[in-house]
């Protein structure tokens, strides 16, 4: 028998309450807006990334033809 079955409306709602205890409210909008940045700055880095591995891919196959 697992020990998580599944989480349901009222299991996530009482968490939720425990994470507003905890923090407060002006504390969790912080926290959310901080973790917003960091997820967008882990985006940015992938595309920057696979941008340089593309411009690297072709300045490979261009001095290959040559």
């Amino acid at each position: 028998m697992p020990l998580f079955k599944s989480f349901g409306l009222p299991e996530l709602l009482v968490v939720l309450g425990i994470v507003i205890i905890l923090f407060g409210v002006g504390r969790l909008g912080k926290i959310g807006a901080e973790l917003g940045k960091g997820i967008r700055n882990f985006r940015e880095a992938l595309s920057k990334g696979a941008e340089e591995e593309e411009e690297s891919g072709q300045d490979a196959t261009a001095s290959t033809l040559e």
